[in-house]
């Protein structure tokens, strides 16, 4: 009943704004190009979606996309290597401290 009032009619408006970029397929060959190989830059994502696709993103558009799909470029956190001799160590001081309580 609104949109009769304010408008005088029920046909659906197009959308305000730019239209985006990244259409439905394309964002499937994103995630698909990401999850075969994660170790690429946004810059050879955005020159391979030019070739199958041919959409002419710029490497911001990829960055922002992965970003609204969960994708985040993060390093995972290195951990050090624990010895045998370590191990044997730290068993029982592990074991002479299991009850403390913080």
């Amino acid at each position: 009943m609104t949109k009769w009032k304010q408008l005088g009619t029920t046909v659906t408006q197009p959308p305000s704004g730019r239209p985006r970029h990244m259409t439905e397929r394309g964002q499937s060959m994103l995630k698909r190009t990401v999850r075969r190989s994660c170790q690429l830059s946004a810059e050879s994502i955005a020159k391979d979606l030019k070739t199958w696709c041919g959409l002419q993103i710029s490497t911001t558009t990829v960055r922002r996309e992965l970003h609204g799909m969960g994708f985040h470029g993060r390093a995972a956190a290195s951990k050090p290597y624990i010895t045998k001799c370590n191990a044997k160590r730290r068993m029982p001081w592990c074991k002479a401290r299991r009850h403390w309580a913080l």
